[in-house]
């Protein structure tokens, strides 16, 4: 017998056989399996076509197996009991509440959000593990595309059509200067005034700069290069050493900077005319067919309560 021979048969000519060898009987066999005898008599006579070999032996006390039959039979009940096997455990694994959840966020949310988050979740799904990573918004959104995490969480809406998007959390970008700089007593600044002042600004990527960038040109006709740029930085808490050490002054995200309000090391000066907001969103793929326990995820993610974002001077 050549091996290859082997690759054509199907599951439901392995069943019949075993059926067969149970019941003794091709007619008894056949209504096991909701055939017709003319049917079942069909899958064993395609077995042995196949094999090449005889597989059955028919006669008047009923069915028995060659010594080819009795080897395949025994195949057969291995390779069916493994494929029951496998769907009891998918079966169970569904219903199983426990799991891995691979998530990837922009820097605001994965520092100054999602770790309080994740600590509540915990509490309540032990079971459940978060492997969290953090990156700019668009390398988040690219490595949901490549599945490389099941979700993404950024500042911005995605506008790719593969990816799907749900707002979770409100923002607001708010202009800080240090506590001793010559603005810290002006009640708003213009956006005029601000254009001149040395201005540190988030990295190329950064959701915070996108959303900046585009309400500036959309609602001021004012583009970034006419800033005075001083310095280009790759996180916020970057940023804010920056504007502490006087470097200059900077848009960032209230929930960035809520605990150096809260303490005075930072202040908000209102932009005169302006307000900046976003939403925070959960992303993941439109092919994505999530789990039990991604759906628990999820659910808590959207009812979660985020403290109001910034501190006004009192």
């Amino acid at each position: 017998m050549k091996e290859d021979r082997l690759k054509n048969l199907t599951l439901q000519q392995m069943e019949a056989l075993i059926f067969l060898v149970e019941e003794r009987s091709f007619s008894r066999a056949a209504g096991r399996m909701f055939l017709t005898q003319p049917a079942m008599t069909k899958h064993i006579r395609n077995m042995e076509d196949c094999l090449g070999v005889k597989v059955v032996n028919r006669g008047s006390g009923g069915v028995s197996l060659t010594p080819e039959g009795k080897i395949l039979y025994d195949g057969a009940r291995r390779i069916v009991r493994l494929r029951r096997d496998a769907a009891d455990k998918i079966d169970q694994l569904r219903e199983q509440s426990g799991g891995d959840v691979y998530l990837c966020a922009s820097t605001i949310p994965a520092t100054y959000i999602l770790p309080r988050a994740i600590s509540a979740f915990k509490k309540e799904h032990p079971d459940i593990r978060i492997f969290l990573k953090t990156e700019d918004s668009e390398e988040v959104m690219n490595m949901v595309l490549d599945r490389e995490v099941e979700i993404g969480c950024i500042g911005k809406s995605p506008q790719n059509a593969k990816l799907i998007a749900e707002p979770v959390w409100h923002d607001r970008l708010i202009l800080v200067v240090a506590a001793d700089h010559r603005w810290a007593k002006k009640e708003s600044v213009a956006v005029s005034e601000l254009m001149k002042e040395p201005f540190v600004l988030r990295e190329k990527g950064s959701a915070t700069r996108d959303v900046f960038e585009l309400y500036m040109k959309e609602q001021k006709a004012v583009r970034l290069a006419d800033f005075n740029i001083c310095g280009e930085l790759g996180s916020s808490e970057a940023i804010k050493e920056a504007v502490l050490a006087g470097l200059g002054v900077s848009v960032l995200s209230a929930h960035a900077v809520a605990r150096e309000l809260a303490s005075g090391m930072l202040l908000e000066i209102p932009l005169a005319s302006c307000r900046i907001e976003r939403r925070f969103y959960l992303i993941c793929l439109k092919s994505f067919e999530p789990r039990a326990h991604h759906k628990v995820f999820f659910d808590f993610l959207k009812h979660y309560k985020v403290a109001p974002a910034g501190l006004k001077r009192s």
